[in-house]
């Protein structure tokens, strides 16, 4: 059994995709970009404020599901140049504080509405 998972606390997906779905105790979250979710519109910025409001809006859709980033267990992180990991780096550190999830890190030549980065993970509730 799945559960399709939808907050408007993050901003819609921009295809035919969920947010999330959980299955069993497993929530799989599909790549979140620096999109605002009231406006739908990239957020003004580089990679850095691109990287905070893509994990706010992480946060989000775990938070509805009465999970916070503690429940994270595996990253996957996508940016258009690798020249920005150190700034996505400062931003991830933040976020993530003690007991990292594992995490990929990958560059990668483009990503949907010209994002500079894209998070995804896996949480366990």
């Amino acid at each position: 059994m799945k559960e399709i998972i939808f907050t408007s606390e993050a901003p819609n997906a921009v295809g035919p995709y969920s947010q999330a779905v959980k299955a069993g105790n497993t929530l799989y979250l599909s790549g979140q970009l620096g999109l605002v979710p009231e406006t739908g519109k990239m957020v003004e910025g580089g990679v850095a404020e691109q990287a905070a409001q893509a994990l706010k809006n992480m946060a989000a859709v775990l938070k509805s599901q009465g999970a916070t980033v503690d429940n994270v267990v595996k990253t996957t992180v996508f940016l258009a140049d690798i020249a920005d990991f150190q700034a996505f780096n400062a931003e991830y550190a933040k976020v993530f504080t003690k007991d990292f999830p594992a995490r990929s890190c990958f560059a990668v030549k483009q990503l949907p509405l010209g994002g500079l980065v894209e998070i995804e993970c896996v949480a366990v509730l």
